[in-house]
């Protein structure tokens, strides 16, 4: 596990755009592992930055989404589908056909999960997936639970993390309540992992991720168990790491 601290926001955003900027370089047509919500925007729009310089090239890459939530529509503006394409897609030159998201109208929930477990092994496997961290150690929508869920399943959020995702809806009842995730085996089969966390409000489970024991309880602690894991953090997101020295 290598762990890069940042000063800030904006150096982490950086630092962790570098990472992928390096495995795109090196490999052309990898299969990318991509996360939404806030703590990514910033890496992402370093990328879409360098495309437009063009310092890269996104025309061979394939990838796959972590989650979507169960019951929006692709061209819902609160779907991940339409974060990514907002975020990433619409501004760089990957082919649309290369990207891969749960559908989230999907309501055969077997089925839907089964398809998307043989997109990812029909891609062979993802060569580096990106992380966002939740608050109670969340990673994707794999909740903290008694056991770690391997494949993609349908997962009920915890109010907590339906609390978390209501600034991005008018109201609390808006907010979706089910959503597809890849599982802890799928996120764990990638040849390399990146973390990226930011702010205090990370830090709790930031600390019980990486110095706790492992346990489904804090899905993200099972990540010590992962050969090649990248951890992009900045200064407040490490305070209780660095404050404990446990790493």
């Amino acid at each position: 596990m290598r762990i890069y601290q940042t000063k800030d926001y904006q150096e982490m955003s950086r630092k962790a755009a570098n990472i992928i900027f390096a495995q795109i370089v090196s490999k052309p047509d990898a299969v990318l592992g991509l996360a939404t919500g806030s703590t990514p925007i910033g890496t992402y729009q370093n990328l879409v930055k360098w495309y437009q310089s063009g310092d890269l090239d996104f025309s061979q890459i394939r990838s796959v989404n972590l989650d979507e939530y169960k019951g929006l529509a692709a061209d819902n503006d609160q779907s991940y589908a339409y974060f990514m394409r907002t975020n990433l897609f619409s501004h760089v030159n990957i082919n649309p056909a290369n990207t891969n998201i749960p559908n989230g109208l999907e309501t055969d929930i077997e089925m839907e999960c089964s398809r998307y477990n043989n997109v990812i092994h029909a891609l062979g496997g993802i060569d580096l997936q990106l992380l966002g961290l939740g608050g109670n150690g969340h990673i994707g929508f794999n909740e903290p639970d008694d056991f770690f869920e391997k494949g993609t399943h349908c997962v009920k959020l915890t109010e907590d993390t339906i609390k978390a995702n209501a600034r991005f809806f008018s109201s609390m009842d808006e907010v979706p309540q089910y959503a597809y995730s890849m599982g802890i085996q799928n996120i764990m089969e990638a040849r390399k992992i990146l973390l990226i966390a930011s702010g205090a409000s990370k830090a709790e489970a930031l600390y019980k991720s990486l110095c706790g024991p492992i346990t489904p309880a804090v899905p993200a602690s099972i990540l010590q168990l992962h050969p090649h894991v990248s951890i992009v953090a900045d200064e407040e997101a490490l305070s209780l790491i660095r404050k404990h020295r446990c790493l």
